[in-house]
């Protein structure tokens, strides 16, 4: 039971912070150093991407007429909507950095860089680079206000911010992509939602890689820690995707930047003292 009630709080966890641009893995990882969950190294390793599943479930449902490019609006002749195609194709290129590199050298990273002291270190920097960003764009008018406007240059921009946020975690996927569209003159609404659409393949192919690397033998306690986490996620993402949709109509990222620098200073404060490993 204990376990399971561990797994409601990574769930919520993973849920808040998997869209707001914070870093849900820095999160995780952070959390892991205070509440352990009772299982091999090999599961949690697993269970802190297959987690994710649950939050991206949230973006498909809640956008599912904005990325599902088929139609049926007469029963027998299905509309194939190519502006979504278009959509598709460009998170396709976003997604090719990060799916090369993550491929290649996933483990790699991992080793070394999946620690507290790196984690504190990208939300501070990214923290910082939120802040000079949101300052150098007031005032400016967003060259980039629709979805269809996003050409396959830009989002090959975009997916090179992304596979920043594979290499280093804490970082923040959706952090960095929005970073990466704001620099180059994205509404912050279209940042927001291309970001979203991004994690829908490179989560989908994270979590993949994961359990086959891992396998699909658990034991009773391993699947309804997997599970029970995964749901949590998915209902917690529903509320925090609309929250932060309506919060960037009238407020800018710097927020969550001073967020970040607070959050990473705590970390390192944490480590010099002892109370958590870096």
């Amino acid at each position: 039971m204990i376990e399971l009630l561990k797994a409601i709080l990574f769930g919520i966890v993973e849920g808040i912070t998997e869209w707001l641009p914070v870093s849900s893995t820095g999160h995780m990882i952070i959390l892991d150093e205070f509440i352990k969950l009772d299982c091999t190294p090999e599961f949690l390793e697993m269970f802190l991407v297959v987690i994710q599943l649950g939050a991206i479930l949230a973006v498909v449902i809640l956008f599912w007429n904005k990325i599902f490019p088929f139609q049926f609006r007469d029963k027998d002749k299905p509309v194939i909507e190519m502006d979504k195609i278009m959509l598709w194709l460009k998170i396709v290129v976003a997604c090719i950095p990060a799916a090369v590199v993550g491929i290649l050298f996933d483990d790699v990273f991992e080793a070394l860089f999946y620690h507290a002291s790196c984690v504190a270190l990208a939300l501070i920097v990214f923290g910082v680079a939120f802040i000079i960003v949101e300052r150098r764009n007031k005032g400016r008018r967003a060259k980039v206000r629709k979805l269809d406007d996003i050409t396959f240059q830009t989002a090959f921009i975009i997916g090179i911010f992304q596979l920043i946020a594979a290499v280093f975690p804490g970082t923040s996927r959706s952090g960095a992509t929005i970073v990466g569209a704001l620099l180059i003159g994205v509404s912050r609404s279209v940042a927001a939602e291309f970001t979203f659409f991004l994690a829908i393949p490179v989560m989908f192919g994270a979590s993949l890689l994961k359990l086959v690397k891992f396998g699909l033998s658990f034991t009773t306690l391993e699947a309804g820690v997997l599970i029970i986490g995964m749901l949590v996620s998915f209902f917690v993402s529903v509320f925090v995707i609309k929250f932060l949709m309506d919060y960037i109509k009238k407020h800018d990222f710097q927020v969550f930047g001073w967020y970040r620098i607070v959050l990473g200073i705590l970390v390192l404060v944490l480590g010099a003292v002892g109370v958590i490993s870096v």
